[in-house]
């Protein structure tokens, strides 16, 4: 916001919206990818706390590592190649995209707790507000946007 007093313009505020943080990380699929992953996302926190002054509520954390693992574990286990962790964030939610190789978009099964895995959609759905997927030119990307406080 901007007040002009006398013909002169001060500043009461940013005027000026701020980009939110983004960072991006390429995985091979190799062994320890996946807690790589997480890893990088618990950093990316940190960094959001700090320099967002995001303030999570309490489980937050371990909801959005566990939201990444899933992302992460369906596209090591599904594609043929590597995949991409990409996340963004403000002090309010982060997004969380995976792009892989694979063009096949994956398939929500009904909830069914006799069901011997086939879960990590059903967990992904029930942490995030919104999860989409959709094709992209190099296959795939999910997306899932997290809320930090609720």
């Amino acid at each position: 916001m901007t007040e002009y007093v006398g013909g002169d313009v001060i500043p009461t505020g940013f005027d000026v919206p701020v980009e939110p943080l983004r960072r991006a990380e390429h995985y091979t699929g190799e062994p320890g990818s996946i807690a790589e992953a997480r890893a990088f996302a618990a950093r990316f926190l940190e960094q959001l706390k700090t320099e967002w002054c995001a303030a999570p509520d309490r489980g937050a954390d371990g909801e959005l590592l566990l939201l990444v693992s899933e992302l992460v574990t369906n596209a090591e286990r599904h594609s043929n190649g590597p995949y991409i962790l990409e996340l963004e964030g403000t002090d309010s939610a982060v997004t969380v995209c995976v792009y892989d190789s694979s063009s096949a978009l994956p398939h929500r099964y009904p909830r069914d707790p006799a069901r011997v895995g086939r879960h990590g959609l059903e967990i992904v759905d029930a942490l995030a507000v919104e999860v989409t997927a959709e094709r992209v030119p190099v296959g795939k990307r999910v997306r899932a946007r997290f809320v930090l406080r609720r």
